[in-house]
């Protein structure tokens, strides 16, 4: 039996409670968090600004009373100021005031990430919001109550950014949205298809100034104006979505960390230092389609970081298989998914990379319903062949599809096993041709 002290109650540290608790082997687990509330769903953040849904609820899975039944001792609204990573001791301010000493065997931390907000003049403005937190979200939902925010600027055109900005056109309001980039989710996705979701943007009339650095926030007090490299915006809110970083705050002096921060780990979640472990948004991650370690903040790899984490704390060997930084993305039901790189992002890195597209309805020809049309684009080593990357855009959900890719580039299919894959056919379904297979077919 042994003592682990978690920093963190977020996906990662939630996941890893669970795991080490569900193991029912006595271990005492001990947690601090600095906020209020566990386990909020960010991912469901623009659907309650935006209306989709009607409450917040449901964007929770669990809450202090329930991890505590489950035998952890949780400290909410509690901050961790420092930490002894030679004598085992963790050093925090409980809510209440009062400070502790936590010793552990077994330190997991999952102190997640930071809004990255730039130091620009006006950053500290009334009506200048962040977007992360459910306090957040609680905030931003208050203030559009208010007649007079009309317009809004939405500073990054990554996912939250875009989900935002249809959020607000939901509620009648004019947006703006910004990016230095030259399209919307040019992190995620090649610019045949972020060009897709830039035109579903602007056919629903967000403005979109991309290509434009954001210099100065301008008002009296409170937001009135936002000025780029190229123009002056009239607004009444800026909101920014321009990224996360890594907290890691706590042991940057102490424990190795890549050039942005994040807590370098390995297979098993382990840091530089012995029994210490670093999950989600704070630590690296194994990314399969460079064989490197990187840093992709979803929740998907949060979870999993947290499993692998607690049982390596109980001293059950467990290793990352590595991720593929699966996503997807839908607005205005356009529907957007990628995994791995995309050939633009494979190039920017060297790689020497080939990529085959192809477009075609979903289902056969003669089906009289609905039949969205589907594009698909794999990227492959040009010597190697290997599978990279996958996206794919349609109004149809075809998202599970991607699963297949992910799997592919993580047990290193090549791009020449889809030719002749074993891809049923039902009209109700796809086609005889499955777009998947004469992508692979048009390969070179």
């Amino acid at each position: 039996m042994s003592k682990v002290v978690v920093v963190g109650a977020n996906h990662a540290g939630t996941c890893a409670i669970n795991t080490i608790t569900g193991f029912n082997e006595g271990d005492e687990v001990v947690v601090f968090d600095q906020n209020s509330n566990i386990s909020f769903l960010g991912c469901g953040m623009a659907l309650w600004i935006g209306g989709q849904i009607s409450k917040p609820d449901g964007l929770f899975y669990s809450n202090k009373e329930k991890l505590e039944s489950q035998g952890a001792k949780v400290n909410m609204n509690s901050k961790v100021e420092r930490i002894d990573f030679d004598k085992k001791f963790v050093y925090a301010t409980l809510e209440n005031g009062q400070k502790v000493e936590e010793s552990y065997d077994k330190l997991i931390l999952a102190t997640g990430s930071l809004p990255i907000v730039p130091q620009i003049p006006g950053k500290d403005l009334e009506n200048v919001q962040l977007v992360k937190l459910f306090q957040n979200a609680e905030e931003v939902i208050k203030k559009l109550e208010n007649p007079e925010i009309k317009t809004i600027a939405v500073v990054g055109a990554g996912y939250i950014g875009v989900e935002l900005a249809e959020a607000f056109e939901r509620h009648n309001k004019k947006v703006i949205v910004v990016d230095i980039a030259k399209t919307s989710l040019s992190s995620y996705y090649d610019p045949e298809f972020s060009a897709l979701m830039d035109k579903n943007l602007s056919d629903h009339g967000i403005k979109l100034a991309f290509g434009e650095t954001v210099k100065e926030i301008k008002g009296n007090g409170k937001v009135e104006a936002i000025v780029t490299d190229k123009n002056e915006y009239q607004c009444d809110m800026v909101i920014l979505a321009i990224g996360f970083r890594p907290n890691t705050e706590l042991g940057k002096d102490y424990l190795e960390t890549m050039s942005n921060g994040a807590y370098i780990v390995d297979e098993t979640q382990q840091t530089s230092k012995k029994d210490v472990y670093a999950i989600g948004d704070c630590a690296t991650v194994l990314f399969n389609s460079t064989g490197e370690k990187s840093y992709i903040a979803l929740a998907t790899n949060a979870v999993r970081s947290g499993i692998i984490a607690a049982y390596n704390a109980c001293g059950k060997k467990l290793e990352t298989i590595g991720v593929q930084g699966s996503n997807a993305i839908s607005i205005y039901d356009l529907k957007l998914v990628s995994t791995g790189l995309s050939e633009q992002k494979a190039k920017q890195l060297g790689m020497d990379v080939l990529s085959t597209s192809f477009e075609d309805l979903q289902k056969a020809t003669f089906i009289e319903t609905t039949n969205p049309k589907v594009k698909i684009k794999i990227v492959y080593d040009a010597k190697t062949r290997v599978i990279l990357g996958a996206q794919m855009a349609s109004t149809y959900d075809m998202s599970m599809g991607i699963h297949m890719f992910s799997l592919a580039i993580q047990e290193k299919v090549t791009i020449d096993k889809l030719k002749l894959l074993d891809i049923f056919f039902l009209p109700h379904f796809n086609q005889p041709y499955n777009y998947i297979t004469m992508a692979a077919l048009s390969a070179k």
